[in-house]
């Protein structure tokens, strides 16, 4: 076996809000788990660092006892006070004390020097290590630049190894030793192609204001469509939610489904006649818009964070400036070919292409390719 085609062995750190893979929403462990499962498939040798519950066919190391959000709601209430049979103070969970654990459960495991490469999806709260172990460390952003508290520690480290979603991406922090640009990838099977659309208007994830949701209920009232929202509402926007989307669900033209799992949204990509994706923010790399697309469903969008990396102009979707340019581009959606947006994921958007993107990267850092 050559020295480029030797097999690696990769630490894989994910994240622990949500199971791996999630049942619903959970972003960065769906690309965890789709990365995982297609580097095992290509011969490597992947330990999964993650919570427990969490499903791969990499070997599995479950860090902590359950995911932070699905962490049993008894525990979670238990208020803090002193117990007197143990004279010990109580209380619920702290997360931050188990993400930790989480992290120190790898770096440990990685000392031992049975590892060529570690790939952190946590935000910057693995970095802090990346200088300790005797393998690099691989970061992938995640959108994590984009919170400035976090900058300090990025200041820091910034000489370690990053990989950014999209080009986009890197604007939030351009000084960064970016080693390479690897799109999200789909395993194409789960988000089979329907050329058959029907009326509706689709919104797709967090219901926040960055995301722009009001955006599309005005987009869908202007071109005359119904709109269906499907996503998560965070706690820190109900508030935004009960104000701007709610009062709206009355009307008939706007339905809310509830955060869908991957199954029930795949049918919802599949006959929408475009998913609206009006955003105020630079999205990394979303799959919302990858997993439309893959669905032979065109893209609405603004022209910011990655989008423009992901819409072809005219042939797969349409990029607007404002909500009135958007439901002008509703009527042109006819002048579009679902296959031509299907065509356009298989070609850079599929796991085994992101799969690939880091294999490349994990050989660069360790000196085997330049």
């Amino acid at each position: 076996m050559t020295e480029a085609t030797r097999t690696l062995r990769i630490a894989m750190l994910a994240p622990i809000s949500w199971p791996v893979p999630p049942e619903g929403y959970g972003p960065w462990e769906k690309v965890v788990w789709s990365l995982t499962e297609e580097l095992v498939h290509k011969g490597h040798e992947v330990t999964l660092f993650a919570a427990a519950g969490s499903q791969t066919s990499a070997q599995l190391v479950e860090t902590i006892p359950h995911p932070l959000s699905n962490w049993p709601e008894d525990e979670l209430r238990t208020p803090q006070q002193l117990d007197p049979q143990s004279g010990l103070l109580v209380g619920p969970p702290d997360f931050r004390v188990l993400e930790q654990q989480h992290i120190a459960t790898c770096m440990e495991a990685v000392r031992g020097g049975s590892f060529d490469v570690v790939h952190s999806h946590l935000h910057v709260h693995a970095l802090v290590f990346s200088r300790l172990i005797p393998c690099p460390m691989v970061s992938s952003l995640h959108g994590a630049a984009w919170v400035k508290s976090l900058h300090p520690v990025f200041d820091r480290y910034r000489d370690q190894p990053f990989v950014s979603l999209s080009q986009a991406e890197r604007q939030m922090k351009p000084d960064l030793n970016y080693v390479a640009t690897v799109h999200n990838g789909i395993p194409l099977g789960e988000f089979p192609l329907c050329t058959e659309k029907e009326y509706y208007l689709l919104f797709a994830g967090r219901l926040s204001p960055e995301k722009g949701p009001d955006c599309a209920i005005e987009i869908a009232r202007l071109a005359g469509r119904p709109l269906r929202l499907a996503g998560l509402i965070e706690p820190q926007h109900q508030t935004f939610f009960d104000e701007k989307v709610k009062p709206h669900l009355d009307d008939g033209n706007v339905t809310y489904l509830g955060c869908l799992p991957q199954k029930e949204l795949a049918k919802q990509y599949q006959r929408a006649a475009a998913v609206l994706f009006p955003i105020s923010w630079c999205e990394p790399c979303s799959w919302v818009g990858i997993e439309a697309q893959a669905s032979g469903t065109p893209i609405i969008g603004t022209r910011y964070g990655y989008l423009p990396e992901l819409i072809r102009e005219g042939e797969t979707g349409f990029l607007v400036d404002t909500v009135k340019e958007a439901a002008a581009a509703v009527d042109r959606l006819g002048e579009l070919d679902p296959r031509a947006c299907r065509a356009n994921v298989q070609a850079r958007f599929s796991v085994q292409t992101m799969a690939a993107g880091y294999e490349r990267v994990f050989r660069k850092v360790i000196g085997e390719e330049d």
